[in-house]
């Protein structure tokens, strides 16, 4: 795994003991920016099934995935009160890249303000979102 990587993982604010769900895994994800998030993290990530509140929700997500709606309500069903939605996507001109205009769109309809985004991965752009809630209480 390269320092980098490991740096990815502490950008998406990933701490010892944070319990991280991951969702839309397939076979073209990062598998360096997931082993980073399980070696900060200190465990495995869960999958849909936990019945853990996660603290992180790393959501991988491609343009032909379905209902990015969809997606992200569920992505919030299992999420602690203060967590975070990662929604990682390909980047521009990769295959399967979403529109940030789909992002900015959907996101307030589940729920979820858009805060940040950064580079996550060689192919993928992620896009920090959280419940307004949340965002609220940090002030």
């Amino acid at each position: 795994m390269s320092v980098d990587s490991t740096g990815m993982a502490a950008r998406l604010g990933i701490k010892p003991g944070m319990v991280v769900q991951e969702l839309g895994w397939d076979e073209d994800v990062d598998e360096d920016l997931r082993d980073a998030i399980v070696d900060a993290a200190g465990s495995d990530m869960v999958d849909e099934d936990t019945d853990e509140v996660a603290d992180v929700v790393i959501l991988w997500w491609r343009e032909d995935d379905g209902d990015l709606f969809d997606a992200l309500t569920d992505a919030i069903t299992s999420l602690a009160d203060e967590g975070v939605v990662w929604l990682l996507v390909p980047k521009s001109g990769r295959p399967g890249h979403v529109e940030p205009g789909d992002v900015t769109e959907v996101a307030p309809t589940a729920g979820l303000s858009q805060t940040s985004s950064i580079s996550a991965a060689k192919d993928w752009s992620g896009i920090r979102l959280v419940s307004p809630k949340a965002a609220k209480s940090r002030r």
